[in-house]
């Protein structure tokens, strides 16, 4: 019949049409910030820190291609160091690929001086703080918590905006006149004594006892204070 002949018309010219592409464009913005997201899904920050990630800016000048295929990136397996090349590719009929230069900076939280702090002053809540600092920028074992120092002395000059570590600091100083504690369950005994060392929170160090003259060795347990157990109280002359 007639119109069978147009329905078989028809579908063939619907047939013989060409196929549209659903290529898609991307632009430079996209792709940085699609091999940003990779690096930051990739990468673990380390423990008590995290990552920050920059990613290069594209040379306006290169020409992004069309891809029917989802992107996909790649960095090398054994990379080092703080610089990556984030490699792009679309795994198109036409394929192609590209690198993006990237940083990768690993920080800590440390204390830092907000103020310059001179030999022999106190730290304070209005001298220190915590920030994130590369692992670069951190000398000594570093200290991440405020209560740790708080109280303590500068052992020498600590500029503004560096890193403070226990070498920086002592709760009990050298020559200090020192509370010493020897306590029990049942009982506590105080009496004063002289610093002989430096010394930081749960650190051994070596006291003289005012009364005895006697040398012991306590630990640090606050401020000017020293502790030690009170069933050693004859071994180590406290009173």
């Amino acid at each position: 019949m007639p119109y069978i002949k147009v329905y078989v018309f028809i579908m063939c010219f619907v047939v013989l049409l060409p196929i549209k592409s659903f290529a898609t464009t991307f632009d430079s913005a996209y792709i940085e910030a699609f091999a940003k997201k990779f690096l930051e899904d990739k990468i673990t920050p380390p423990k008590g820190g995290k990552t920050t990630i920059t990613i290069a800016n594209l040379d306006p000048r290169i020409i992004i291609k069309p891809c029917q295929q989802s992107l996909k990136a790649n960095i090398p397996e054994n990379y080092s160091g703080r610089n990556v090349n984030v490699k792009i590719t679309c795994d198109d009929s036409i394929s192609w690929k590209m690198y993006i230069p990237a940083k990768i900076e690993k920080t800590f939280a440390v204390l830092v001086a907000t103020s310059t702090i001179e030999k022999g002053m106190i730290l304070s809540e209005g001298n220190i703080d915590i920030q994130y600092l590369a692992n670069n920028r951190i000398r000594g074992k570093k200290l991440s918590k405020k209560v740790a120092v708080i109280g303590s002395k500068a052992k020498k000059r600590i500029g503004k905006g560096r890193a403070i570590s226990r070498k920086d600091v002592c709760l009990v100083c050298k020559g200090d006149t020192v509370t010493i504690i020897a306590k029990s369950a049942h009982f506590m005994i105080k009496t004063r004594g002289t610093a002989l060392s430096d010394g930081n929170i749960n650190q051994q160090i070596k006291v003289e006892n005012a009364r005895s003259g006697k040398i012991i060795s306590p630990k640090v347990s606050a401020t000017n204070q020293v502790t030690i157990d009170g069933k050693y109280e004859n071994r180590y002359d406290v009173t």
